[in-house]
């Protein structure tokens, strides 16, 4: 992975995108005191370096998604990509990654009721073949979102 610098002034830019990433890089400038232009650029320089992705993020529970689970599930290794294919064409997986073990996958799931996780749990895990629910856990409710993640300020020192 190509590591690029940035600075505080970085930092301080990421910050107020964070509240909001509509925030013109004008009123950002003028936050900031510094130079429109020079907001502008570095901007486009942390999203050209793959640093920041702007995106719009969905609040699940706007929708009635109020049901979070985490679910950790073994796969078998010879059907793990056609797994995760079928993980990744379910609305209800926010989440997939590989887990710990050669064989882990970790999801979380969305619903808008418990039955709904019942039911996916019972129907929709099991009905992909070379899937294993190990375990599960119920989130009441998530402190800090990947949306929320920011490194240290000490990570934004030019080296």
């Amino acid at each position: 992975m190509r590591r690029h610098s940035f600075d505080l002034v970085d930092y301080q830019i990421l910050q107020e995108l964070q509240v909001d990433a509509r925030k013109p890089a004008a009123e950002i400038a003028r936050k900031l005191g510094l130079n429109e232009r020079t907001v502008r650029n570095r901007i486009d320089r942390m999203v050209e370096a793959g640093a920041i992705r702007l995106t719009c993020i969905v609040d699940p529970n706007y929708f009635g998604y109020v049901i979070t689970a985490d679910i950790f599930l073994e796969v078998d290794l010879d059907r793990e990509q056609a797994v995760i294919e079928a993980l990744l064409a379910m609305p209800e997986v926010s989440y997939l990654a590989f887990g710990q073990g050669t064989q882990d996958l970790s999801i979380e799931v969305r619903f808008k009721n418990n039955e709904q996780l019942r039911e996916f749990l019972r129907s929709g895990l099991p009905a992909i073949p070379g899937v294993h629910v190990k375990g599960y856990a119920l989130v009441p409710r998530i402190l800090r979102n990947i949306d929320e993640w920011m490194p240290p300020p000490e990570d934004f020192t030019a080296e």
